[in-house]
């Protein structure tokens, strides 16, 4: 009587345990070289050519200047995913950022406050004079030091998040597409 070729190869006896067991093995042994070879050798970006980003010369009407970042904020624009600006309309300061990735990098306004030692107040949500939807604080430090913020995200279809966590998963996820642009608003209040 003839043994199956299956009987043969996979019985149950101690030497083909022990080859099952080598060959499984050196399965895992070449996924993990290739894995790590893979991650070794990752291939260079290519050098993202030199965008020029042209911000609005006016908002609202108002027109704007530029405003000089400080040294912390340009190096943390050197490493952000698009393009910073800070400009003002003499009565408040604009924080501009084109995005052209989904980033953990654009974060709340109120954190950035926070970091800062401000205290967040009032915070919700409104509407201004074109019906735009805003997300809104007062950021106080000490008695003298009060600033209004509010900030949005807009895609490139129009569409708005107030919500920087929102604006991410959206992003993220293919539902918001690219580039968004983020702007933060923030005036003195007497």
């Amino acid at each position: 009587m003839a043994i199956p070729l299956f009987d043969r190869c996979f019985a149950n006896r101690f030497v083909h345990r022990i080859l099952h067991k080598a060959v499984f093995a050196l399965a895992m042994g070449l996924c993990l070289a290739w894995s790590a070879g893979s991650a070794l050798h990752r291939s260079t970006p290519a050098a993202a050519a030199a965008v020029f980003q042209e911000w609005p010369s006016e908002w609202d009407g108002a027109p704007l200047r530029p405003l000089a970042m400080s040294a912390v904020e340009r190096r943390f624009a050197e490493r952000f995913p698009g393009a910073i600006a800070r400009l003002t309309d003499g009565e408040q300061v604009l924080v501009l950022r084109q995005v052209n990735a989904p980033t953990r990098m654009l974060h709340p306004a109120a954190d950035c406050y926070r970091a800062l030692g401000y205290g967040i107040a009032q915070a919700r949500l409104e509407r201004d004079l074109h019906e735009r939807l805003w997300r809104c604080f007062v950021a106080e430090r000490g008695a003298r030091q009060k600033i209004r913020v509010c900030e949005r995200i807009v895609d490139a279809g129009g569409d708005a998040f107030t919500d920087t966590s929102a604006w991410y998963w959206a992003a993220a996820s293919g539902r918001s597409s690219g580039p968004w642009q983020a702007v933060t608003l923030a005036r003195q209040i007497e």
